[in-house]
């Protein structure tokens, strides 16, 4: 009983731990220079609500800030938006109970299959070079969510902190 449970023990731990970790992708354009840019004011932060548009545009600031970037009201080196959206993710579960004697006795027993619906947040961070208005950088993260706001709001701040985690990029060459 020990070899079925520890197995069963690590893949609900494995499946926990990827609830918490955000999949991030970023994306630039690789001929930027990103070493000339030292400000960078806010055109636009979407959310769901104030409360969250402000979480999203402190916790990049913070980020920015401590990469050695300053936020000016207007005309920065380089210009940010960020939208963030939730949405419902359905999973299916199928349980089997009762397989009778397996597959060469018969006897399938019988099957039950829930619906779950998963709130997940996606947050699209985009850094423009402002004189040219060209998209410079992207990156774009989603994460599950939790009906905590308090838990969701450490989750927005760690999926910025990994968003920003090779801010600026290293110039090639």
């Amino acid at each position: 009983m020990k070899k079925q449970f520890v197995p069963v023990f690590v893949v609900g731990v494995l499946g926990i731990c990827a609830l918490l970790l955000a999949d991030v992708k970023t994306d630039y354009n690789h001929s930027t220079d990103f070493g000339k840019y030292k400000t960078y004011s806010w055109i636009k932060v979407q959310a769901g609500n104030q409360l969250w548009q402000d979480r999203i545009k402190n916790d990049v600031d913070q980020t920015l800030q401590s990469k050695g970037w300053q936020l000016v009201p207007s005309t920065g080196d380089a210009s940010l938006t960020a939208f963030g959206a939730t949405h419902e993710q359905q999973t299916l579960n199928t349980f089997y109970n009762n397989l009778g004697g397996g597959w060469y006795w018969g006897g399938f027993g019988e099957a039950t299959t829930t619906e779950e619906n998963t709130p997940v947040g996606t947050l699209v961070v985009d850094i423009f070079d402002t004189p040219t208005k060209h998209l410079i950088w992207r990156s774009v993260a989603t994460n599950t969510l939790s009906g905590d706001p308090e838990k969701n709001a450490k989750k927005l701040q760690k999926t910025v902190d990994d968003m920003f985690k090779n801010f600026p990029p290293k110039p090639k060459g």
